[in-house]
């Protein structure tokens, strides 16, 4: 029997506390509705889609907050084994470094470990989802003019934990048998993502380059908007184990380093 990603993951283990909606508001019905949605079997592009009559920015910022609260989740459980000396460099395989940068504490691009990342992130992005400022709740209220261009950073940002996890703590994902919830978070990450264009394409190829297409994302459109061909892989809709780094990754001299 399936179990729901809150028996598979200690809920006392979230990074940060988790944001909730309050009951009576539109925003709270808007996150009934997609869990509904979710929970009803649907296919996962269909269940990401706008619904009828509703913004879309209402839309974006329930997921934001949602995908927050599940991906805090996640990294929360596993944080005992994304370590100082496990992970020094925030990275996605050999060939990807994530550097921070937050105008504030770190106004250049700085190197930091996965851990540290991870907090500042995680703390980053709570401050920001409970600025009314950006994210408002009460009625009336508008969205501010830059606000999906927030909600694009901090899924991109949000996205690097993906790459992390799958990349350096997959075995663990298997040990916790989460392997097949992960996915599903991962894929509706993704779709919806995409169905918004909230994500540039480049940020995708750390897993697009490595064998995780097995999660079941088909990529062929990437392939067409990509300048560079992506290599071609077949994706296949079952993650059946732990899968080794695509040897490219292994062997290649040239980092990205990644700040936005």
């Amino acid at each position: 029997m399936a179990l729901c990603l809150n028996q598979v993951f200690n809920k006392d283990k979230t990074f940060r506390p988790r944001k909730k909606f309050e009951p009576g508001t539109q925003r709270f019905e808007l996150y009934k509705k997609a869990q509904a949605s979710l929970k009803s079997g649907l296919d996962l592009k269909t269940v990401v889609q706008l619904p009828p009559g509703e913004n879309i920015n209402d839309w974006i910022a329930v997921h934001v907050v949602d995908f927050f609260n599940r991906i805090n989740l996640i990294y929360g459980t596993m944080s005992e084994f994304c370590t100082e000396k496990s992970c020094p460099i925030m990275s996605g395989g050999l060939k990807y470094e994530y550097r921070w940068q937050d105008d504030h504490k770190y106004k250049r691009p700085t190197k930091l470990s996965a851990p540290q990342y991870m907090c500042m992130l995680m703390e980053w992005i709570e401050m920001l989802i409970n600025n009314e400022d950006i994210f408002p709740t009460r009625i009336g209220v508008p969205f501010p003019k830059n606000f999906q261009q927030v909600c694009t950073k901090i899924l991109t940002r949000l996205f690097r934990v993906f790459v992390h996890v799958y990349i350096h703590h997959f075995d663990s994902i298997i040990s916790m048998g989460a392997e097949a919830h992960v996915n599903t978070c991962y894929k509706h990450f993704y779709y919806f993502s995409r169905e918004f264009s909230l994500i540039d394409h480049r940020e995708l190829e750390p897993l697009v380059r490595s064998c995780l297409l097995h999660v079941g994302v088909k990529f062929t459109s990437l392939q067409r908007e990509n300048t560079r061909p992506v290599p071609h892989q077949s994706p296949c809709p079952h993650l059946n184990g732990p899968l080794p780094l695509n040897p490219a990754l292994r062997s290649h001299s040239v980092i990205f380093t990644l700040t936005y």
